[in-house]
């Protein structure tokens, strides 16, 4: 399987990840990398779930679920978004439940949503946006060779404080 690792799988969202996106979604402490403001209702996430099959060619983006091979329990979720197939790129988002962080498994399923970006979809780059204090996020992405292309100053108001938000790319060699 493609979207393997050796602990851990993507996999498409399933009418089963409900409760999950709900906890998730609902989640205050997610909310400042979602840019989410309100909660989500059970009825709109079942909707979402219902379209979750659409083609990234059709919604511009696809989300994948981080499921544990052992356990096939949810770990979290990783995103590509605002996919642009004319420029070839898209941006990627990644959330990993507390009980699963600072276990690896952010780290392999970038990796694998990386060999699929660029040899599956025959992407030129990737990019990610990443508040500056974020610093799991910041060494996962530089770990992975993307790199700092700008700043962009002030840009995430968070609890009347605003932070800035550092741009990373990732190029196809």
């Amino acid at each position: 399987m493609f979207l393997r690792g050796s602990k851990l799988r993507l996999r498409t969202l399933e009418p089963e990840d409900l409760d999950f996106l709900y906890l998730i979604e609902n989640n205050e402490i997610f909310w400042e990398v979602s840019h989410t403001q309100t909660p989500f209702s059970k009825y709109a996430l079942k909707q979402y779930l219902e379209n979750a099959h659409l083609d990234i060619y059709e919604t511009k983006q696809y989300r994948f679920i981080i499921e544990e091979i052992f356990s096939n329990k949810t770990a979290g979720m990783i995103d590509l978004f605002d996919f642009n197939p004319q420029h070839k790129r898209a941006g990627v988002g990644i959330l990993i439940h507390p009980d699963y962080q600072n276990k690896g498994f952010a780290s392999e399923a970038l990796k694998i949503l990386i060999d699929y970006a660029f040899c599956y979809l025959d992407l030129h780059q990737l990019y990610a946006n990443i508040t500056s204090d974020n610093n799991k996020s910041l060494a996962l992405f530089k770990k992975h060779n993307f790199t700092i292309v700008g700043i962009k100053k002030e840009w995430i108001l968070v609890k009347r404080k605003y932070k800035d938000e550092i741009l990373f790319q990732l190029i196809k060699d």
